[in-house]
């Protein structure tokens, strides 16, 4: 590697976080390393990556770790779990709609026909659900988790990789045992790509320690994944999955460091992909920010 990694190095393989100062270095200077440190940068790290991998498969449920994170959000865990005891169904249903002035005979309104009522038809068409009607699909939801490496190397600044790991927390614990009205996965995102899977809509983690490995996972991802962006592409390719997924609802939630501008992603872009697609209610939540990058 080149210079220090924990203080913005250009092509050091990860970060060292020991709560020293942070700098960021220009884009072009990190474009300037040569491919080939920039190779055997990316092997090292991901060598390092996969070792921590393993640890974390082959360690002790660490009962204190993951009740620093669970403490944090148990208000809010109770306060989710009672608004998804209240969720009413949204999906709308094909249902014979009556009293139509076109479509099918109505076989009850023949007599009405005959008396020359003209609303003595029916057809197929979509209605709202009644009030209270139980769903007949779950809602579908995405939480799409910044695990870039600069929510690793700004988190001694404002806790933004530790408050992100948190609300993935409030998310598994207050969704457990709710399978039937919602299914949701987590999938990360960084510079070394925009669909990092962690915890899968068909897998879905069942207890304290399966949770704490995503916890861990996002972690170390941080700590050993590549400079880079994928917000954009995340974004936009969850919101085109999950429209083609039969559900009641659709919710796609993006978790954002906000260090957008450093790669050119403008605000009017990521507006753009927010809103493509009007199934699918797309919400973005900036964790951390340099200055006010989130706030502009």
């Amino acid at each position: 590697g080149r210079d220090t990694a924990g203080l913005g190095g250009k092509g050091g393989p990860y970060r060292l976080d020991a709560g020293h100062k942070v700098y960021q270095i220009s884009q072009a200077e990190k474009d300037a390393v040569p491919e080939e440190v920039r190779r055997a940068a990316r092997e090292m790290a991901e060598k390092a990556f996969k070792e921590r991998l393993k640890e974390i498969d082959m360690s002790e449920y660490d009962a204190s770790t993951y009740e620093r994170f669970s403490n944090a959000v148990r208000r809010q865990v109770q306060s989710l779990r009672i608004i998804l005891d209240s969720l009413q169904a949204k999906g709308k249903e094909r249902q014979w709609l009556k009293n139509q002035p076109m479509g099918e005979l109505d076989d009850a309104k023949i007599i009405d026909g005959l008396t020359g009522e003209k609303t003595i038809y029916k057809r197929r068409g979509e209605l709202d659900p009644e009030l209270g009607s139980p769903q007949q699909k779950p809602k579908r939801l995405r939480v799409l988790a910044d695990v870039s490496g600069s929510m690793y190397r700004f988190n001694g600044v404002d806790g933004r990789l530790e408050r992100s790991m948190e609300a993935v927390c409030m998310v598994m614990e207050a969704l457990e045992s709710y399978e039937h009205k919602f299914k949701y996965d987590i999938v990360g995102h960084s510079g070394d790509g925009y669909d990092i899977e962690l915890v899968s809509a068909d897998k879905m983690p069942k207890n304290d320690k399966q949770r704490l490995k995503v916890l861990k996972t996002m972690h170390a991802h941080s700590q050993f994944c590549m400079s880079g962006d994928y917000t954009l592409e995340a974004t936009d390719a969850s919101i085109k999955q999950l429209a083609q997924e039969e559900a009641d609802e659709h919710f796609v939630v993006v978790l954002s460091d906000a260090n957008l501008e450093r790669y050119g992603i403008r605000p009017e872009r990521f507006s753009q992909v927010l809103t493509s697609d009007p199934q699918v209610n797309a919400f973005a939540i900036f964790i951390g920010s340099l200055g006010d990058q989130a706030e502009r």
